[in-house]
């Protein structure tokens, strides 16, 4: 004898804590403009329910939650209509080179580049490239590094520490909070649009994928050339610039 099939009921939830959903034995009430105080829940939406309203947990992380006193459909309506007013905040990945001899001028101009994407919100790469002798002396492009670090800490906090990967050293950097930030470069403005560094590399630029952007096919990297690195005649890096 054949079973017969199950239906499948499609439960209905919403996805906010409305009235007897509330789970909070009590919660902090606002209705309009007025604040009602703490009450049991029960009696909240007791409340609510007697003006022809919903009981609506708006905050959970409070203790107690905070609800509003509110018509649940026209409440999820404005909420909606205000997630589409707000722009989508995209994260991108910049990236600025470094070579182990860098110039003080030139290192001074791509620092204040990076701490520049940096107050934009982005995040940056910082890449340091060794050529062939320039391995022998790692120690000295962790140095520069490290002078990087902390001419950018008024800006940005570190997401992964100086590593050493093939013959380069990589660093990655996030903004810290605007109201945190305190740059030590003031003249962003005076940047060239573009870099005329002397650089050859010999392999092929990484493409580096900006974050949240999930509508978008195509994904852009803003890469400041090389400077070419400055070698001792005894081929050993010269790590003071100027």
């Amino acid at each position: 004898m054949a079973r017969p099939k199950k239906k499948n009921f499609r439960k209905w939830a919403p996805r906010d804590r409305i009235n007897d959903r509330i789970r909070a034995p009590k919660v902090r009430v606002i209705y309009g403009e007025k604040q009602l105080g703490v009450l049991d829940t029960h009696e909240a939406v007791r409340k609510a329910k007697s003006v022809g309203l919903d009981l609506v947990e708006v905050s959970s992380n409070a203790r107690p939650p905070v609800c509003k006193i509110v018509d649940y459909g026209k409440y999820k309506y404005d909420q909606k209509k205000l997630k589409k007013e707000q722009p989508k905040k995209t994260h991108r990945l910049k990236e600025v080179k470094f070579r182990p001899g860098i110039g003080e001028n030139d290192y001074n101009m791509k620092v204040t580049r990076a701490e520049s994407f940096l107050m934009e919100e982005d995040k940056v790469r910082i890449q340091l490239m060794f050529r062939g002798r320039q391995m022998a002396h790692k120690e000295v492009g962790f140095e520069l590094m490290k002078e990087v670090k902390e001419d950018l800490s008024g800006v940005a906090h570190i997401d992964m520490e100086p590593k050493l990967t093939g013959r380069n050293i990589t660093m990655m950097l996030s903004p810290l909070p605007k109201h945190l930030q305190k740059p030590k470069f003031k003249n962003h403005g005076d940047l060239p649009d573009e870099v005329d560094d002397d650089f050859d590399d010999d392999e092929g630029e990484d493409e580096i994928e900006e974050f949240e952007r999930p509508n978008e096919d195509h994904h852009h990297l803003d890469v400041v050339d090389e400077i070419a690195m400055l070698e001792g005649d005894d081929g050993r890096p010269k790590l003071k610039r100027g």
